[in-house]
């Protein structure tokens, strides 16, 4: 129904508007898990997304529900050394209820995935009702393994938003390597399928179910649609990357690509895996966007200056920047002819 859904900027909502719906009797909400969780910068409540549990707290506040449902990450925990959480719970209990927080692992209660989520109960303090944590004992002889879920009842051929990946060569000569329950980096794999990846190694590249257990945490990548309200930064990072199997896509089987593929080979295995980044941000208002880094240089020979200059810091427009030596001669070496 239309008129019963009001879809709005959370920080902007004027909640009396709800009002003219109907009144609430109870609350489900979630906020952002951006500053929480453990993959990320754990900023907590000083992040940008961490204070936003605060407007569920009004809501609570305002119309004074029987009881509400809010939901985070395990990493709420612990964010701000553990004072975040214990914030959160305090403002529930000024506005009125008693809390049952707890972290649930749902896989011990049927379901074919080891996610973990903190949810808490609230029960306004006027009443006599008591939440109990349900056992996970009836759950224990549930078949919730990957396997099951996946092929019992099989997945229809022509089942919808089913569509396979396709996969060069490389890629699928890996994952042969990889075993039920590794990944790539925990798998033996020969030196030529090895990835090339220096700092953090994201335990899900690659990583293979385990058919006896259930699935890891499912998570989201790409699509969605982000609706662009004034005050909002927009960052757009085009750039250059060259693949460790970038040569394994080109048909190879035609003289004029393979002669083509020789040709390109010295360079490739020169900078293959190396990559190059040129951020730009723009400010999102009220008639459109501003650039905010318009003033930063753009072709490869004013990069090559500016990168080059002797100076500790240089400043262009409000922005600081520390000069890199070693990206100038990457550019010079590389004899790229331009950037955008």
């Amino acid at each position: 129904n239309p008129k019963t859904v009001v879809h709005d900027d959370i920080r902007k909502l004027d909640i009396t508007r709800l009002e003219k719906i109907s009144d609430i009797n109870a609350l489900a909400f979630g906020f952002p898990c951006n500053d929480f969780s453990i993959v990320g910068e754990q900023k907590g409540i000083d992040g940008v997304f961490g204070p936003l549990y605060q407007y569920g707290i009004n809501v609570l506040e305002h119309f004074q529900p029987d009881w509400f449902l809010a939901e985070n990450v395990g990493g709420l925990r612990n964010s701000n050394d553990g004072n975040a959480f214990q914030t959160i719970l305090n403002k529930m209990d000024e506005v009125g209820y008693k809390t049952v927080p707890h972290l649930y692992k749902f896989e011990k209660y049927g379901v074919p995935q080891a996610r973990h989520r903190i949810i808490i109960i609230g029960i306004r303090k006027d009443l006599s009702a008591t939440f109990r944590v349900p056992s996970p004992a009836i759950y224990k002889d549930v078949d919730n393994t990957c396997r099951t879920a996946i092929e019992v009842p099989p997945i229809p051929k022509d089942a919808p938003n089913n569509e396979l990946t396709n996969q060069s060569a490389t890629v699928v000569e890996r994952l042969k390597h990889i075993r039920p329950g590794e990944n790539a980096f925990t798998a033996d794999l020969p030196e030529h399928l090895q990835l090339n990846v220096k700092g953090a190694k994201i335990s899900q590249i690659y990583k293979r179910l385990d058919p006896s257990k259930p699935s890891y945490t499912v998570t989201g990548s790409g699509g969605g649609i982000t609706v662009l309200q004034p005050g909002m930064i927009m960052t757009n990072e085009p750039g250059i990357y060259i693949r460790e199997d970038a040569l394994d896509y080109f048909d190879q089987t035609k003289p004029e690509v393979k002669a083509f593929v020789e040709k390109i080979r010295p360079a490739y295995e020169k900078y293959k895996t190396i990559g190059v980044r040129i951020e730009d941000d723009m400010l999102v208002t009220e008639n459109g966007a501003q650039w905010m880094t318009q003033n930063l240089p753009r072709k490869i020979s004013d990069i090559e200056n500016f990168m080059s200059k002797s100076s500790n810091e240089i400043k262009i427009g409000t922005f600081k920047i520390q000069p890199n030596q070693p990206f100038a001669n990457l550019l010079q070496t590389a004899n790229v002819n331009s950037a955008k």
